[in-house]
């Protein structure tokens, strides 16, 4: 086990990880993605365990709604001192540089403002309904590229449910479950296909929470089969399932029309706006 100094200072450890796992995160179905337990020295995630803040304790974001019904925080003034310095190590040169021999992605860019990541927390009943993420930082202007979730639930049972749940890019089928164990780390890659989330709701008992932390990584430009448009968080209901949409802004429309309409159609509505 690996002491909290060495973690963050020792490329070596983390250079063995990208070579273990880089190939299987390359083949890995849906789409690239990989799942490494006992990430981290467990004193560590201990210390971030005891100051997680309660959902009463802090002004937490809420979201309720068909989508979403969770809690989330990036407010590094409602982080413990241990929170707050993990985040940062894996914002850091040393980290990024793991990330990207693991990931094949060059020239990666961490998020200093924690941007839809940081501290989330899921209450009994609470859920992430199918998505794929928002794919541009507004303030950097760069393309996001990574998700990271580090999960911190101990003694967390299978029937509680919470599994994070990756789908096929036409949402008919979930390919993989992934259930959020303490010190469990998930790194994956994110486009317009990367369907994602826990969609059941959760039957922990009350009281008991899904804690994880979420760090999203960027570029300054990206393959351009990997998105449509520029968009914000898009869920998607499975088979059989109504979400509501009135959310979505004009340009989230614009992207599911580009997916549903033929692209002949969507060309002959621009040419003709242009006549």
């Amino acid at each position: 086990m690996i002491s909290n100094e060495k973690f963050a200072i020792d490329p070596e450890y983390l250079q063995s990880l990208a070579i273990r796992y880089r190939e299987a995160y390359s083949k890995a179905q849906p789409f690239p993605h990989v799942v490494i337990d006992n990430f981290l020295p467990e004193n560590l995630l201990d210390s971030i365990l005891n100051e997680f803040p309660d959902p009463s304790s802090v002004d937490w974001q809420k979201f309720d709604n068909t989508s979403e019904k969770k809690l989330a925080s990036t407010s590094e003034l409602q982080m413990g001192e241990a929170t707050r310095n993990l985040l940062y190590k894996l914002n850091s040169s040393t980290f990024i540089s793991f990330l990207e021999m693991l990931t094949g992605i060059d020239g990666l860019v961490p998020d200093p403002h924690f941007v839809g990541g940081g501290l989330h927390q899921i209450e009994s009943g609470g859920y992430l309904k199918m998505h794929v993420d928002f794919n541009k930082h507004q303030k950097l202007r760069l393309d996001r590229r990574l998700n990271l979730l580090l999960y911190l639930n101990k003694n967390w049972s299978e029937d509680y449910g919470g599994h994070l749940e990756f789908w096929d890019k036409d949402i008919t089928r979930c390919e993989k479950k992934i259930l959020p164990v303490f010190n469990r780390c998930v790194v994956f890659n994110t486009t317009d296909f990367s369907y994602h989330g826990h969609p059941e709701p959760l039957t922990c008992p009350e009281g008991q929470t899904r804690k994880s932390l979420a760090l999203y990584y960027y570029s300054n430009g990206r393959p351009a089969e990997e998105v449509f448009n520029t968009h914000s968080t898009l869920f998607q209901g499975r088979p059989g399932e109504q979400l509501q949409q009135e959310n979505y802004s004009e340009i989230d429309f614009k992207t599911i029309l580009k997916k549903l309409v033929p692209p002949i159609f969507v060309d002959a509505k621009n040419y003709f706006r242009k006549s």
